[in-house]
């Protein structure tokens, strides 16, 4: 698949999680919509995606809408996914993100083996407890890689026992796998996430799903990159002040 169709594919799943008709235009265009229903952003908030170039908010209100469109009328659609531009032109309270957006196709992906004398396990949704790896691994990690909210089989190496890097994926609205991986501090730069990783992207790719990956820290941009993944966007959330 070239990356044209991958991103009308991409472009499908945010615009169906904007919960109203809207979609993406040409490069450069910003489209605001209102959707106090949005699962691009927390309730309340206003949602963000940039892809290919052309932008989409969701505001919580019609009042919030009409400022966004003001605020934004002047400012070039790269720049929404930049909290200093937008704060700039459009008073905010909190930000989360941005994070890249990539997603992958069967022809793009390159699977990762696991490192010598290590092997990547299976097993079903909730049957394993990752407590104590995502207790190693931080609040802020854990909460990017939102194991406990997957829904596909769990892909995990273990070490004397122990799990010490896991993947999974959640199925999104328009048949998005939304990929989520974490390493143990101790065990990273090892290639354990890209071969757990790869194991949960080609379990989505054999189910007919988009794997995405949607990362705000470097080395989970890099993983991404690494299996193939095209980051075709960014995504950050607002709340308005």
């Amino acid at each position: 698949m070239s990356k044209d169709p991958l991103l009308a594919r991409a472009r499908g799943v945010w615009q169906e999680l904007a919960s109203v008709p809207v979609s993406f235009g040409a490069a450069g265009e910003i489209h605001v919509v209102v959707s106090p229903g949005s699962r691009i952003c927390p309730r309340g908030w206003a949602g963000i995606v940039l892809l290919g170039g052309a932008a989409v908010v969701t505001a919580p209100t019609r009042e919030a809408a009409d400022r966004i469109r003001t605020a934004v009328a002047a400012l070039p659609a790269e720049r929404l996914t930049d909290p200093e531009s937008v704060g700039r032109v459009l008073p905010t309270g909190a930000v989360l993100g941005p994070a890249g957006l990539a997603c992958v196709a069967d022809e793009g992906f390159r699977p990762a083996a696991a490192p010598a004398g290590l092997r990547v396990e299976e097993a079903a949704a909730g049957q394993l407890d990752l407590g104590a790896l995502e207790r190693a691994a931080g609040a802020a990690d854990a909460d990017e890689a939102g194991l406990d909210e997957m829904s596909s089989p769990v892909f995990v190496v273990r070490v004397a026992g122990q799990v010490v890097a896991a993947a999974a994926y959640r199925e999104w609205p328009g048949r998005a796998a939304h990929v989520g991986v974490l390493t143990a501090p101790v065990w990273r730069g090892r290639g354990l996430a890209r071969a757990t990783g790869s194991a949960a992207v080609r379990h989505a790719l054999a189910q007919g799903l988009l794997p995405q990956w949607r990362a705000r820290r470097p080395a989970s941009r890099k993983v991404a990159v690494a299996l193939g993944f095209s980051e075709l966007g960014s995504q950050p959330a607002v709340e308005p002040a």
